[in-house]
């Protein structure tokens, strides 16, 4: 061999080299999220009733999020956001049941092209999730997902990469048994991993197990099982987070939890504050989220800067260095100022927006059910159609004066509600959240010159995101088709 092909095969091998010792680097990550739990349903945060012992660890030992806002109201929006960056409204997800676009540039398709193995268990409700869907988490940027299209119940029928299984066991549970399992394969390997963990409960109907009820047998029926539903996730939750030790991973692993919206209305506590899930108060948005992380989050912290599930995307993205290859417009910032305590205030506004429409609706048991037996007779069932349009844009184009429904503009500590009614009228509220957190007296007809600059910043956050639902900020390839 002459000298410069040794020279070469010894450059190549430090590459290679290098390249592992980076990878290994990066930190595994693991989000894991509720459906309907609210801000007030943890022991940690004053609930008095609730048992959540391992939630409440966490929170004793990592960083705690006093003021987590959900991106919406209600759950697939919030679902979105976590995926994109981007205020769901952005790509069309409005309610439950909207799919999520392929356009989009999803977390696990970034982490993906960085080396990350990537993995969905649980709740999806981003789509359909048989084989024939364009918006399943396979065509997300996820390696490996069993998934529900909607919140699952115990014993549930989920999608394992298009193919109906039945599991036995409370719902948390399982999507945490079946997560483990893969990470025990994953953390073996060289390259890090993301894994998506997104339970169904505390969603109604509510059926605890029996384990998780005996806690509150002093309370009436309807309030043991959403309480037991609580307690089921707790105790899923800690086995998640009691395995990383024996995995030898759980000092380069972010473990980041949160809700997808405020409290659920009779049954959930909001704290403190006015509303609950389907509003743009805080109590409709506010949520309990707790981030581990060991090797960087050395002592317990807390932090009361604002921050939104929007900014989940951007954070991870910077921590292992990742771009996409097309960046859509970003709502959410990057938290690592936080996660560091360097950070004390957020560095832009957030904005909010629940439009005006219905839900579509995804029963998933009896989807579930339905593709099961469809799958044993030997045959297939298509997606629901409104998974098949996921790409398409709105025709024509919306306009860009119009805001159907409650929006929203939190900027510093004064937060602007623009309420579009059915009639054509608009009214405004505001609110001082430093001094009334509960959002109680309504300042706006004392503060005219406050709410007219927060009204052109909203105003010009509204369009940026009606131009986005347009499809403005996808590019086209060659084909004109649009791209991630």
């Amino acid at each position: 061999m002459s000298k410069l092909r040794q020279v070469l095969a010894v450059v190549g091998v430090l590459v290679l080299l290098a390249n592992a010792v980076f990878a290994s680097s990066k930190p595994n990550i693991i989000l894991v999220m509720a459906d309907d739990q609210g801000w007030g349903d943890m022991a940690y945060n004053g609930h008095p009733l609730l048992k959540t012992p391992n939630f409440d660890k966490a929170a004793a030992s990592g960083l705690r999020f006093d003021r987590f806002y959900a991106a919406a109201p209600v759950c697939s929006p919030t679902r979105a956001s976590v995926l994109t960056g981007r205020h769901p409204n952005r790509s069309g997800v409005f309610k439950w049941g909207y799919p999520l676009r392929p356009q989009e540039s999803t977390v696990a398709e970034v982490l993906k092209s960085a080396g990350y193995a990537t993995a969905h268990f649980g709740k999806w409700h981003l789509g359909s999730v048989r084989r024939g869907s364009p918006a399943h988490p396979g065509h997300n940027g996820f390696d490996h997902w069993l998934s529900a299209p909607n919140f699952y119940d115990n014993n549930a029928i989920l999608s394992l990469k298009g193919k109906a299984v039945q599991t036995t066991g409370e719902s948390s549970m399982v999507a945490v048994d079946a997560a483990l399992r893969w990470i025990g394969r994953e953390s073996k390997s060289e390259h890090p991993f993301l894994a998506v963990v997104w339970f169904g409960s505390p969603h109604s109907p509510h059926r605890a197990f029996a384990e998780d009820r005996k806690h509150y047998a002093d309370q009436p029926k309807r309030n043991q099982h959403f309480l037991g539903e609580v307690t089921g996730m707790d105790r899923a939750f800690g086995k998640l987070r009691d395995a990383l030790g024996p995995l030898g991973i759980r000092e380069n692993t972010i473990l980041w939890y949160c809700s997808d919206n405020g409290a659920l209305p009779r049954v959930g506590s909001a704290g403190p504050f006015r509303g609950k899930k389907g509003q743009i108060y805080e109590g409709g948005l506010l949520v309990p989220s707790i981030l581990e992380w060991p090797a960087r989050i050395k002592s317990p912290a807390r932090t009361s800067v604002r921050c939104n599930t929007c900014d989940i995307y951007p954070t991870l993205l910077e921590l292992v260095g990742a771009r996409a290859r097309h960046q859509p417009k970003l709502d959410g910032v990057s938290l690592v100022g936080v996660i560091d305590g360097k950070t004390s205030k957020r560095s832009r506004p957030m904005g909010f927006w629940d439009y005006r429409t219905r839900g579509i609706s995804t029963p998933s048991a009896k989807w579930m059910g339905e593709l099961l037996a469809a799958q044993q007779a030997g045959n297939d069932l298509p997606p629901h159609p409104s998974s098949q349009k996921a790409a398409q844009l709105p025709s024509p184009a919306h306009p860009k004066n119009r805001f159907p429904g409650h929006a929203a503009w939190i900027d510093g500590d004064w937060k602007l509600h623009r309420i579009d009614a059915r009639d054509g009228s608009v009214r405004f509220e505001l609110y001082d959240l430093s001094s009334d957190p509960s959002e109680k007296t309504n300042l706006a007809a004392r503060q005219p010159e406050r709410v007219a600059k927060l009204k052109r910043g909203l105003r010009r956050w509204l369009e940026s995101v009606v131009g986005s639902y347009n499809g403005e900020d996808y590019p086209e390839d060659a084909s004109g088709k649009p791209t991630r």
